[in-house]
């Protein structure tokens, strides 16, 4: 009689026993003990994100830069914002740079990736993190736990953090309601083709570090994809081994509603197809369609009989190539937003 019971990879309930942390296991004075002569920057992608932007800069720089002086460098990046985004986190205390002056020269891109990549250029440190410019409720934990692990461990390349993601509904709060399109599209995907990836909690969160001489080796994918295309491009050049992920407690964000959530899903999965075609396991000649077509209720131009407007959106992705190749062409100076 065939065995149904499923289990654990080993190698994924080992790596997540071995690479997993807590935030807490992290406090700023013991990595400010470590440190030593590394720089860390950190890295806020940001489009039209005034309400939210000023509270995490005003926390990161008191905590981390005044109060322990953890974190050398304190970049925006504006991603064509049409409100305050610039103003708020300048006058916050960060330093602001646009995406587009970064980019000058190279072809144009939109979308988070290519704001992630214009984030790095401009940085200086020797370790990077990124924190999502929409977080309320900001703590500095979230910081020191993305470092951590790269300032004390020199086998660590890079850090993911994963959390609580509570989603509020009409019907009351869903505590980790909140990762839709993680359990929907990308956990299955990633379980399917790239096993090794299974023990990561949130492989899309937005908050993750690593070192710039590996983040510079991988290409950032211009759209929702690039969390996806950076795991797995990461653990094709590093291996599983200097990958590891931290508990950063609870994150609270807003939320997108379904239909932007179908388009997310849309873009991670060409990701994941053209992941799969560079290493051969589909057809090189073989490109999906990369228009998706979604259903409106109302409107003036509902179809007979649907009741509904039929919505087409371009859900195709454009990857920067890898920092380490276009060095030469990126501004040795910032150019402010």
């Amino acid at each position: 009689m065939r065995n149904t019971e499923s289990t654990v990879s080993p190698v994924v309930e080992a790596w997540a026993t071995y690479r997993t942390t807590s935030a807490a296991d992290w406090p700023a004075r013991r990595l400010l003990r470590a440190k030593g002569d590394t720089r860390v920057s950190v890295v806020l992608p940001a489009r039209n994100e005034e309400a939210t932007v000023g509270a995490i800069v005003s926390t990161i720089r008191e905590h981390l830069v005044d109060r322990v002086p953890l974190v050398d460098e304190l970049i925006v990046v504006d991603s064509r914002s049409t409100d305050r985004t610039a103003q708020v986190a300048r006058a916050a205390g960060a330093e602001v740079v646009s995406q587009d002056a970064m980019t000058r020269g190279l072809p144009r891109l939109t979308g988070k990736g290519d704001a992630l990549w214009a984030g790095l250029a401009a940085a200086e440190g020797d370790v990077v993190a990124f924190v999502d410019a929409d977080l309320r409720e900001f703590r500095p934990h979230f910081v020191t736990g993305l470092i951590g692990p790269l300032l004390t461990d020199p086998s660590v390349d890079f850090v993911k953090g994963f959390y609580h993601r509570p989603l509020v509904g009409t019907a009351g709060v869903e505590a980790d309601g909140g990762g839709r399109v993680t359990e929907l599209m990308a956990r299955p995907v990633l379980n399917l083709f790239w096993p090794e990836l299974a023990g990561f909690v949130q492989p899309l969160a937005g908050e993750y570090a690593g070192r710039r001489e590996v983040l510079e080796q991988v290409p950032f994918v211009s759209g929702y994809g690039v969390e996806t295309a950076m795991l797995i491009d990461l653990l094709e050049l590093v291996g599983l081994d200097a990958l590891a992920q931290v508990d950063l407690g609870e994150r609270k964000h807003r939320h997108q509603d379904t239909a932007a959530l179908g388009r997310m899903s849309a873009q991670i999965m060409l990701t994941a197809w053209s992941r799969l075609q560079r290493r051969g396991w589909v057809s090189p000649g073989a490109m999906p369609a990369a228009l998706l077509t979604q259903f409106r209720r109302g409107g003036s131009e509902a179809l007979p009989n649907l009741e509904r407007e039929i919505v087409v959106s371009d859900v195709s992705i454009e990857e920067r190539p890898p920092l380490a190749q276009l060095r030469h062409r990126v501004p040795r100076r910032r150019v402010a937003a």
